[in-house]
């Protein structure tokens, strides 16, 4: 199950990367309006602040969170093929709100995939198949963009949404089989899921998902420290192209430097993915073995402590890259930069992954995987806008920019005790 839930975590996520540049393309291919296609790609993003915490409490509900998955990769491939079929026939205006509407179930390709992970890997390998769940990440970044720019090339702007669409149904059918989530309601227990028939409100389960990211000191931190890195990420992705195009004179060269940071991510967590600490022990023999559990709290401290120092220096070397690139006077010096912007990027994604799978509560873990990821599209739209200005002023403006947010995450990302 396992190794089909990673290849489904691949299509999806490729078609989620896929989707906002095959709109772009799309629209402009035929309508010729760059400012409609800005649109179109700005309302695919901007509502998916709304839509993750929803789709939170809705899988967190759901006894078969998997089907719900599987209707939200329907919906979003759907709402794409809608927005195709109806340009230049259409008002602009609805268009964009379809797209708007299609955003909402953006979340569910990123956040919600993830938080189902448990479902299918036990607690004993949880820590190392995280890395290899955020290597889908990385892949979907490489493979996403790359496929819409030779799809365009060759077959046309129109060509690309289709693929996007495709590659998000190939995911349905393992989406739909999922395991199901043990229901312990009824044993009383802390650990139990919420359900509809506990009697509690959307709205307070809504309330509950927050505050379990705010009043947990170890996913407060994780979250907004990830938010302002993750602006500062935006400034390095808008700034590739401009500086691209300073040290070249072309500016497809900037996306060169965009795939070696993410070939560098996704090299990063393979080998973490081989490094990283599992859940080990065995609970029922540690109920009664007092060596055995206190074993298992030394292991469980070590890697607390250890995922938590991937998250800070992970950080960390993603803005000593922008630094180095913000620095740059040669193109290969620009490309060493995005390799060691990459190697921190990767390794930040999975220990974010690894403190929010440790820290959620299990009847909200959607709900805290949605709404971050959600918060985190928010900040990366605000990066992006705050960039612009920035970039067009000088690339180095922008890369100092990106990097003083990383300085920024590294001091809220380290651990108070």
């Amino acid at each position: 199950m396992l190794s089909r839930y990673m290849g489904a975590a691949v299509a999806a996520r490729t078609g989620d990367e896929m989707s906002g540049p095959a709109l772009l393309v799309t629209g402009l291919a035929v309508t010729g309006s760059p400012l409609l296609a800005s649109w179109l790609l700005a309302g695919l993003t901007v509502s998916a602040a709304v839509g993750g915490p929803l789709l939170g409490v809705l899988l967190d509900r759901a006894r078969r969170p998997g089907r719900l998955l599987a209707c939200c990769l329907s919906g979003y491939a759907a709402g794409l093929l809608l927005v195709l079929s109806g340009l230049g026939r259409v008002p602009e205006a609805a268009l964009i709100g379809v797209a708007v509407a299609t955003g909402l179930l953006g979340p569910a390709l990123a956040g919600g995939w993830t938080a189902q992970l448990p479902l299918v890997a036990g607690p004993e390998r949880l820590g190392r198949v995280t890395a290899l769940d955020a290597m889908t990440y990385n892949v979907a970044g490489l493979a996403g963009p790359a496929a819409v720019g030779v799809l365009a090339a060759v077959g046309g702007g129109t060509i690309a949404v289709p693929a996007c669409a495709a590659l998000l149904l190939a995911a349905l059918p393992v989406a739909w089989t999922l395991p199901p989530r043990l229901d312990t309601s009824s044993t009383g227990s802390s650990a139990g899921r919420a359900s509809p028939r506990d009697g509690r409100s959307v709205r307070a389960e809504l309330v509950a998902g927050f505050a379990a990211i705010t009043r947990n000191p170890s996913l407060r931190r994780a979250t907004a420290g990830s938010m302002v890195s993750c602006a500062g990420l935006a400034m390095l992705v808008v700034a590739a192209p401009v500086l691209g195009l300073r040290l070249t004179g072309e500016s497809g060269h900037g996306a060169l430097l965009l795939t070696v940071t993410a070939a560098c991510g996704l090299a990063m967590n393979a080998l973490l993915a081989t490094r990283a600490p599992a859940r080990a022990g065995n609970e029922a023999r540690t109920a009664h073995d007092p060596a055995c559990a206190e074993n298992e709290a030394r292991t469980a401290r070590d890697s607390v402590r250890w995922w938590d120092g991937v998250l800070v220096w992970g950080t960390a070397v993603l803005g000593a890259g922008m630094v180095l690139a913000a620095a740059a006077e040669s193109f290969w010096i620009a490309v060493i930069a995005a390799a060691v912007a990459g190697a921190g990027e990767g390794p930040q994604l999975t220990a974010l992954f690894s403190v929010r799978h440790r820290e959620a509560p299990d009847r909200l873990r959607s709900q805290v995987f949605t709404t971050a990821a959600s918060l985190k599209i928010t900040s990366y739209a605000l990066g992006s806008a705050m960039a612009g200005p920035l970039a067009s002023y000088s690339p180095g403006a922008a890369l100092l920019a990106g990097a003083a947010l990383q300085a920024v995450a590294v001091v809220v990302l380290i651990p108070r005790r």
